[in-house]
């Protein structure tokens, strides 16, 4: 995604290669279960989530975000591009709904449902729109939407993960990947309809990282990302863009 969010079309094949190769590998899930849990409680609470209304986990992947949403007494359905990774999600988590689907054309009716959350999706989307417009047409008048993606902002997001830094590493991700800006990922679901807001998270603690010659720093990453980026003026470089919002 550049600074005019027009870019080419996401190449859906390449993701579906991708995560379909990542389904039999436990190491899919990066966040422990702990950051797992307080990730997907602020997203809720971010969102204002009604309590018992039915949200559709947009890239659920293997499904331990939906299952958390499950947990904190919502009815949660997943949906993931990977067929692989969906059946994964079932086989995880009996009597919990999943399916295939594509965020650009969701197969749920219109007015449908309370919530949406984008489970580290927008950064994988090219332009963001069209899966933005298709959030808004699904959800109920006053039903509200969180997602999160690595922040562009934060340094190590930006050296690690953005193709125009000199450090970019590609293990681990798609071409299509690249952090988000907080107010370009605003601007879009305002444009959508929505009333929208943001904040930031850090101190999400990895347990897994692609990159094998990299793994070794983790225990020193975590910690700098839960100190560095506390103070309340750091909040916009820190590691997560936070965006939820509301349609009227």
């Amino acid at each position: 995604m550049n600074g005019k969010l027009a870019v080419a079309a996401q190449d859906k094949q390449k993701e579906i290669d991708f995560f379909d190769s990542h389904a039999s590998e436990n190491a899919y899930d990066v966040f422990t279960p702990e950051t797992n849990a307080r990730l997907i409680e602020t997203c809720a609470r971010a969102a204002c989530f009604r309590r018992g209304g039915l949200i559709a986990d947009l890239g659920c992947g293997s499904g331990v975000f939906t299952d958390q949403l499950h947990r904190l007494g919502y009815e949660a359905v997943g949906l993931d591009i990977s067929s692989k990774l969906v059946a994964l999600g079932k086989n995880r988590y009996s009597g919990m709904q999943f399916l295939q689907g594509d965020v650009e054309f969701l197969p749920f009716s219109s007015g449908s449902l309370d919530g949406v959350l984008l489970s580290g999706l927008l950064h994988h989307l090219p332009d963001p729109s069209r899966c933005a417009a298709e959030v808004f047409r699904v959800l109920k008048p006053g039903g509200r939407f969180a997602a999160f993606d690595p922040n562009r902002m934060n340094p190590f997001m930006y050296l690690y993960r953005d193709r125009s830094s000199p450090l970019y590493s590609p293990v681990g991700v798609t071409e299509n990947e690249r952090p988000v800006l907080a107010h370009e990922i605003a601007a879009v679901f305002r444009k959508s309809g929505f009333q929208v807001g943001t904040d930031y998270i850090s101190n999400l603690r990895y347990r897994y990282l692609a990159s094998s010659r990299l793994r070794w720093l983790l225990p020193a990453y975590n910690a700098v990302d839960r100190t560095l980026f506390a103070p309340s003026f750091m909040k916009p470089m820190r590691s997560f863009v936070l965006t939820h919002g509301e349609k009227p």
